[in-house]
């Protein structure tokens, strides 16, 4: 059961850098940092492509967290 859990763990810590990778900034690069991130003060919300990666990476963070939790659980009570 512990080493599903790790396995799954690497998979879903690929998946997760893969899918923040390919959103799209929040800054456009110099000008951003230059300006002050004028896209944070008029609150846009992403669309497209860049709404379901949003989604995709809340999910897989999610499950992220709950295997590592599951992991920390069953090595601390010596279920491995």
């Amino acid at each position: 059961m512990l080493a599903a859990a790790k396995v799954t763990l690497v998979v879903l810590s690929v998946l997760l850098v893969v899918v923040i990778l390919f959103q799209s900034g929040r800054s456009a690069g110099l000008s951003g940092v230059i300006t002050g991130g004028g896209d944070q003060v008029t609150n846009r919300r992403p669309k497209g492509i860049d709404s379901f990666l949003a989604k995709v990476t809340v999910v897989i963070a999610t499950l992220f967290l709950l295997v590592t939790l599951l992991i920390a659980y069953l090595s601390a009570n010596g279920l491995a």
